[in-house]
């Protein structure tokens, strides 16, 4: 049955020019098939281009609820714009197809090399993501109407059941995409390499379909115009890939100001380990500094961010520990975090002390704590320590497992020390919960203490507040403190932001010494009854005297933004 012809639209090609029939190198049923699996193609690359953006944003800049409705919602604008543009190929719609797909794998496959540069060397990339989806997406968006007219072109069928199948191949390879990008693309490849290679396929399956399949509707001149455009975009791609490895190292050096001694992309987070080797072992105040031949500080970053500097951490670990082992008895005590190490040396330094129970999302983490020279010496090898136990796993989900255990009694602890990444990131936003807090609270023994880091009072104080606040709603009583961060550098643990201006230059001073304003950091001490500041009978010397701990709980209490309501899973209050 032959479909009659379809009425000619004011401003539209008309059929001699949009809907002739093809003139294929093979039957019109193996065509379309494949014009289909072409569609298939493309919709996988435009996924993984789509979620390679969300990710490598929310890893450079913060907050993945915000970085993935800035990109999806330009995105998709752009991909109606493109639509739009591309009736303007419907007339030439083979070549139109091919120039499309050439700038689209050029633009996605280095989009994520592109933005990577823009944040180590610019030091910002939001423009240039608000760029490169916008670029995307109108991209993206012209290749529907030019594949639905080449299927039209390979055999006639109605609107509507051309529009399902091309929605159905479409659909179908964005599942593929979906999966393909964390499961395969991102373990085996990493952002930079996993972008490129996608680049390259798009490139082909686009090269494949328009100088193979619908060659023979070509100008000669034209298919040389296509091909050399092709082989160009792939010699770039190619060479992105070669260069991928040193243009990685040459920007982590940018970024965190020392080569990176380990690097890796773990389950759960990027973990990078700077300078340590040849400081003195067990780490003072300056170590890693001290000694000639040190180079740099030790210093843990996390997703970018910086986690642990070997010149001020023992200061902030004191702080954080001290006043919840000084206010009664500490012989068992739960560690939510801190696979570091760091805190649980503090920890073994009081002679009471029988127990302490790590939990630690990242094994990566506690293997290099273990094994690593510069971390184990900075921790004193403590988690080795025959009374610490470390738990892989989610704090949340072990505290609410410990809830429900069966047939035994939840252990109860003594102290409990929360030392998790900043609840400005979207991530730990769960950490930092009104649920979260009420699971804790079932864990403590009576008379027992939780201490919670809860960032940057002064940078981010209506954050710093509301964490107050809900500790508060769970029936704890609260005793906010402060302390400041020595030395000239910012400080690790700053907050959630990846902006550059957050990393300190290698033995300079950081963006809170160049602007002269004194950066502190920020915890809240809780029990049921009223907490106060203290030291612990079997307390070891700490650089941290409790005038400055006493100090820091005056200047709280003067700051304190009342009336805030608690954070929830629901409806959490730190991305705001």
């Amino acid at each position: 049955m032959i479909d009659p012809p379809e009425p000619l639209v004011a401003g539209s090609p008309g059929p001699s020019e949009a809907l002739t029939p093809a003139r294929l190198p093979v039957p019109s049923a193996l065509g379309r098939l494949l014009v289909l699996a072409a569609v298939f193609v493309c919709a996988a690359c435009g996924l993984v281009y789509e979620l390679e953006l969300v990710a490598l944003a929310s890893y450079l800049i913060g907050d993945s609820v915000t970085q993935a409705s800035v990109v999806l919602s330009f995105m998709v604008f752009a991909m109606g714009v493109g639509a739009l543009l591309a009736k303007r190929l419907r007339c030439r719609a083979a070549i139109g197809f091919g120039a499309v797909e050439a700038v689209l794998a050029l633009v996605g496959g280095g989009s994520a090399m592109a933005l990577y540069a823009c944040f180590a060397w610019l030091g910002q990339s939001r423009s240039a993501l608000v760029g490169f989806s916008l670029g995307i997406g109108v991209l993206i968006g012209a290749e529907i109407p030019l594949l639905m007219t080449l299927i039209q072109r390979v055999r006639r069928q109605d609107a509507g059941g051309a529009v399902a199948d091309l929605f159905a191949a479409d659909y179908v390879g964005a599942l593929v995409g979906g999966l393909a990008f964390p499961f395969l693309l991102l373990p085996c490849l990493g952002q930079l390499t996993g972008a490129l290679v996608t680049g390259a396929v798009n490139l082909l399956a686009g090269a494949v379909l328009v100088l193979w399949l619908f060659g023979r509707d070509l100008t000669t001149r034209a298919r040389w115009a296509l091909g050399a455009v092709n082989v160009l975009v792939l010699a770039l791609l190619g060479a992105g890939v070669v260069l991928a490895g040193p243009f990685e190292q040459a920007a982590r050096r940018a970024v965190y100001g020392a080569p990176a001694r380990i690097a890796e992309q773990t389950g759960v987070q990027e973990v990078v380990l700077t300078g340590g080797m040849g400081g003195a072992p067990g780490g003072g105040a300056g170590s890693g500094r001290g000694r000639k031949g040190s180079g740099s500080p030790l210093e843990l970053f996390l997703d970018g961010r910086l986690k642990v500097d070997s010149g001020d951490e023992r200061v902030y670990h004191q702080a954080l520990v001290g006043p919840a082992m000084a206010g009664g008895a500490h012989g068992r005590v739960l560690v939510l975090g801190g696979g570091d190490g760091l805190a649980v040396r503090e920890l073994l330094r009081y002679r009471s002390l029988r127990s302490v129970t790590v939990v630690e999302i990242d094994p990566e983490v506690v293997r290099l704590a273990r094994t690593d020279p510069g971390l184990s010496a900075l921790n004193r090898h403590a988690l080795g320590d025959p009374r610490v136990r470390v738990v892989t796993a989610d704090a949340f989900n072990w505290l609410r497992g410990q809830g429900r255990s069966a047939g035994r009694r939840p252990v109860r602890y003594d102290v409990i020390v929360s030392d998790l990444p900043d609840p400005g990131i979207t991530a730990s936003t769960k950490l930092y919960s009104q649920e979260f807090y009420g699971l804790a609270a079932r864990m403590l023994a009576p008379g027992g203490r939780l201490v919670v880091h809860a960032g940057p009072p002064q940078a981010r104080p209506r954050t710093y507040w509301t964490v107050e606040a809900t500790l508060r709603s769970v029936g704890l009583r609260t005793l906010p403190y402060r302390i400041p961060i020595p030395g000239r550098r910012s400080g690790f643990s700053a907050g959630p932001d990846r902006s550059a201006a957050s990393f300190a230059p290698p033995n300079g001073p950081g963006p809170a010494a160049l602007s002269g304003t004194p950066q502190y950091w920020g915890f809240v001490l809780t029990a049921r009854r009223p907490p106060s500041l203290g030291t612990a009978p079997d307390a070891p010397p700490t650089a941290l005297s409790l005038g400055a701990l006493r100090t820091g709980r005056r200047d709280e209490a003067r700051e304190r933004i009342p009336g805030l309501p608690p954070s929830t899973l629901m409806h959490p209050r730190y991305l705001q």
